[in-house]
C-alpha cells in the first residue's frame, strides 16, 4: 500500500485541468472572520484554512476552524472539492465536523460554481442559520492572500453581507 500518496502539494498529472481553479487554497493560513451580528456590529474571530490535494493529487480538501473569544471552538470542517469532466462541474461538499452534517456547496440548481477570472462564486442551502441561502465569493485572490465573503438571503434574489474572512498565507 505504500505506492498511494494520501496527499501533496500538487494536482496528479492526470488531474483535469480545472483542479487548479481552487489551488490558490493549498497551504495554511490564518485568518480573521468578521461576523455582522443582528445588531449591525461587527465581532471578529480567530480562524484558520488548510489545504492540500488528497486522494493522489485529484481532490482538494480544506479545513476551516474558527475559534470565539474565549477560545472556544466554533467552526470545524472540511470541504472537499472535485472536478467532474465528464459534466464539467465541481462537486463541493462541506463535512461540519461538530454536528456531522454534510451540505452541497455550489448545485447545479443553485447555479454551480461560477469562476469569472477574478472570485468564485455559488450558492447554497443553508443547513444552520435563520436564512434559507448563502452565496459564498472567494475575491482579492494572490499568492498571500484571499478574501471569502458570505451573503445571505431568504428568497434567493435580495442579499446582504454577513461575513467576510480575511486570509493571510503562513510561510512555513
Amino acid at each position: 500500500m505504500d505506492h498511494l500518496e494520501h496527499e501533496s502539494d500538487r494536482p496528479n498529472p492526470d488531474a483535469h485541468p480545472a483542479l487548479s481553479q481552487f489551488a490558490f487554497l493549498i497551504g495554511d493560513w490564518r485568518c480573521q472572520a468578521h461576523l455582522r451580528l443582528d445588531s449591525g456590529d461587527w465581532q471578529t474571530f480567530d480562524a484558520c484554512w488548510r489545504a492540500r490535494y488528497i486522494l493522489s493529487g485529484f481532490v482538494i480538501a480544506d479545513e476551516y476552524r474558527m475559534v470565539g473569544p474565549s477560545g472556544k471552538l466554533i467552526v470545524l470542517g472540511m470541504n472537499f472539492r472535485a472536478y467532474d469532466p465528464a459534466h464539467r462541474a465541481w462537486h463541493i461538499k462541506w463535512l461540519n465536523a461538530i454536528s456531522g452534517t454534510w451540505t452541497d456547496l455550489g448545485p447545479k440548481e443553485l447555479g454551480g460554481i461560477r469562476f469569472d477570472g477574478q472570485s468564485i462564486v455559488y450558492v447554497f442551502k443553508e443547513p444552520v442559520a435563520s436564512h434559507a441561502y448563502t452565496r459564498a465569493t472567494y475575491a482579492n485572490i494572490s499568492a498571500d492572500h484571499f478574501t471569502w465573503r458570505a451573503e445571505k438571503s431568504v428568497d434567493g434574489n435580495t442579499w446582504s453581507e454577513f461575513m467576510v474572512v480575511e486570509c493571510d498565507r503562513i510561510n512555513q
